[in-house]
């Protein structure tokens, strides 16, 4: 086992993201394509830090060698650190394990059942929404069973996070990835193979290789967790080849216990999850997807970016949050608009410089109020817990999709709210993208349904929460928390302007053999007097001015919700609007055409109720201690080169603030301050308790 030092990989200060100079090529393509958007891709190194000596015949430093691998390629490396003796979790009861690592006294939900599962050495699938606790559940009997836990992630930065979370508890964690150097390559596979570590965390691109799968077949595995398993699916939203070759897991390692871990898996989906991962005899274990702590608003789009800032300042004073765009474009654009208006905000997407997209990741992540507009490719990577609100300013291509990122809001449990702005132009395009997509026609299908239920998502008359968990197979009562609910919409009886839309429609293509988009048609159906109407006589149609007791936005509103329902489609480039099968019931008047009543502006796009800060649960008479624990945590944070929640999230700083503890055994019991922190931070603690 380990001699006492943790040195090297996950060491506080160390990032894993050294490079020497001149060094080989990484031997295993495990790197995600670029569609993923790796932020720690191409980070320059310091030519400093490899200075070499002053007299060039000096030898090298010498090394025991009863030193950890940890240790001597901290040597080479220069950043050695010296860490705390950590503890043998082996044989140990979970709950205490839960205690003294997380600072927890008790499993939430499942949490409980599935430990004990895996710990008995049984398979299990676990579907659980996002800041649901997931990694508790593979992480804990990791520790508990004899050997190394196996975590397959698929995403570079979510590995550094989740090591770097897991050393600040005392846990001996470290990750093979393309970022790291050949000599701390080695260390951590010298660790493995000595059984020193608790936990590995490798990509799946990586275990493609035989290399890998050479070592690890070498060592001692405890529990194999493939995490964020619906890239396996080929129907679910985020689908990666690599992850169809971990079903051989099952035959390479016979014995060891397979988990497969999601936030976003529909029935159909979790189905093909059971079939790919070769998980027959797991049992499934279904949380509920409901985050109680999340608002759920969508407004009709008029403006977005003035919607999107007013949206942004009706959320308490230094709030972080994430805008989500599907172009580089619009993210830049987006981004630069913000900044323009007095806001922090950044840019993030695939055709950034690398090291610009690790800069602005690393700001967000560190420092309070930073808004980051982002690609959707942003969002699986980012494990930042005080994010209270994201937004959308495109719509999402599926539920799937659009569950995944608002399930970057709020994961501490505090109250957040997402946000989008939906149009007609949405559709439109979306529609477009699809039928201009490769592939057949069953895959074209499946883009199609994913649409058709994100838009019955946003035209819901009903409770969106409602809407949301229906879709992943949950039945649930109106929540008194959306903006259906807060707001309910006004409905009207859109039949006759549904006629009179696709009156025009037929008029145009029979009579003339012409097709539309939703632009011109307004303007025939308002009466409009523009030159492209009189050089094509359209004012000469039946159905000119037939229209003008509605608004031009009423119209967009009109049409928008009948090609959310299919009743026309928008068809070529330019995305004219033809009928569907389902037009000749409206036409006949067989066909009821409810429609919502957009209440344009209602809110300006902010939440109907107060938003509450951080400190806002803090009750009057500790908030100045609440306030000089959050500074002394940014200063720890900014001396290891961390995340402020690496070190103590809100939650724990509250309960701190509360019990105003006077000794180190006062902090044991404090929800999050598990043994290895309350050895680490304690005494630093109880110095700002005592100030204040």
């Amino acid at each position: 086992m380990c001699d006492g030092r943790r040195i090297g990989v996950g060491a506080p200060g160390y990032r894993g993201r050294v490079t020497f100079p001149g060094a080989a090529p990484e031997p295993y393509a495990d790197a995600p394509p670029d569609a993923y958007d790796d932020p720690y891709a191409g980070a320059d190194w310091d030519p400093d830090l490899f200075a070499p000596p002053e007299d060039p015949d000096v030898p090298p430093p010498p090394m025991d060698a009863a030193m950890s691998p940890f240790a001597r390629a901290a040597v080479v490396t220069g950043t050695a650190r010296e860490l705390p003796d950590v503890r043998d979790f082996t044989g140990r009861d979970p709950r205490e394990v839960l205690h003294e690592v997380y600072g927890y006294d008790a499993f939430r939900g499942d949490q409980g059942a599935i430990v004990q599962q895996v710990i008995d050495g049984g398979d299990a699938v676990v579907l659980m929404p996002t800041g649901g606790g997931k990694s508790v559940t593979y992480q804990v009997p990791a520790l508990v069973r004899p050997g190394t836990g196996l975590v397959v992630s698929p995403l570079i930065a979510l590995m550094h996070d989740q090591v770097d979370a897991l050393v600040a508890n005392g846990v001996r964690a470290a990750y093979l990835n393309s970022t790291q150097a050949p000599a701390e390559r080695q260390a951590v596979e010298q660790a493995f193979l000595a059984g020193d570590l608790d936990l590995l965390y490798v990509a799946p691109e990586r275990l493609n290789g035989a290399q890998t799968l050479g070592l690890l077949s070498r060592g001692r595995l405890s529990v194999i967790a493939i995490d964020e398993a619906h890239c396996v699916s080929q129907w679910g939203h985020d689908f990666r080849p690599d992850y169809l070759a971990l079903g051989d897991l099952a035959d390479r390692f016979p014995g060891v216990p397979r988990m497969a871990l999601t936030a976003t898996a529909t029935p159909e989906t979790a189905r093909e999850i059971v079939e790919r991962l070769r998980l027959r005899d797991a049992r499934t274990f279904v949380a509920s997807f409901d985050r109680p702590n999340i608002q759920y608003r969508i407004d009709a789009k008029v403006d977005p970016r003035r919607q999107l800032v007013s949206f942004i300042r009706s959320q308490p004073e230094g709030s972080a949050g994430i805008v989500y765009a599907l172009s580089r474009k619009s993210v830049e654009q987006t981004a630069a608009y913000l900044a323009a208006q007095g806001l922090d905000a950044l840019p993030y997407h695939a055709g950034l410089d690398a090291s610009i997209r690790a800069a602005n990741q690393s700001r967000f992540l560190r420092d309070d109020g930073v808004v980051m507009v982002a690609t959707i490719a942003f969002g699986m990577g980012i494990d930042k817990p005080d994010v209270r609100f994201v937004a959308h300013i495109d719509l999402p291509k599926s539920v799937e999709g659009y569950y995944q990122e608002t399930g970057r809001a709020g994961r501490d449990g505090d109250p957040s709210v997402v946000w989008m702005a939906y149009g007609l132009g949405d559709v439109v395009q979306q529609r477009r993208m699809i039928d201009q997509s490769p592939g057949d026609r069953s895959y074209k299908m499946r883009l199609g349904q994913h649409l058709d239920a994100m838009l019955a998502l946003c035209e819901t008359v009903g409770c969106r929460r409602q809407n949301l968990l229906a879709y992943f197979g949950e039945q649930s009562e109106p929540c008194g928390n959306c903006d259906t609910c807060l707001t309910p919409p006004d409905t009207w009886d859109g039949l006759i302007a549904a006629q009179k839309l696709l009156s025009t429609i037929v008029r145009l293509q029979r009579e003339r053999g012409q097709a539309f988009g939703a632009g011109h048609l307004i303007d025939i159906l308002r009466g409009a007097k523009t030159d492209r109407i009189a050089q094509q006589g359209h004012d000469r149609l039946s159905t000119y001015g037939l229209g003008a007791d509605l608004s031009d936005q009423d119209w967009r509103s009109v049409i928008r919700q009948l090609l959310a329902r299919g009743i026309i489609v928008a068809q070529g480039d330019y995305g004219t609007l033809a009928l569907s099968e389902a037009s000749g019931g409206v036409l006949r008047g067989e066909t009821p055409v409810p429609l919502r009543r957009d209440a344009l502006g209602r809110s300006g796009g902010g939440s109907s109720r107060p938003r509450k800060s951080s400190a806002d649960d803090v009750a009057q008479g500790d908030r100045d201690l609440f306030e000089a624990l959050r500074a002394w945590r940014a200063e720890q944070a900014r001396e290891q080169g961390v995340p402020a929640y690496i070190v103590f999230g809100d939650a724990t700083l509250r309960a701190i603030a509360a019990a105003r503890p006077a000794s180190l055994s006062d902090l044991d019991g404090i929800t999050g301050i598990g043994a290895k922190k309350r050895e680490a931070y304690g005494d630093g603690i109880l110095t700002v308790v005592a100030q204040n």
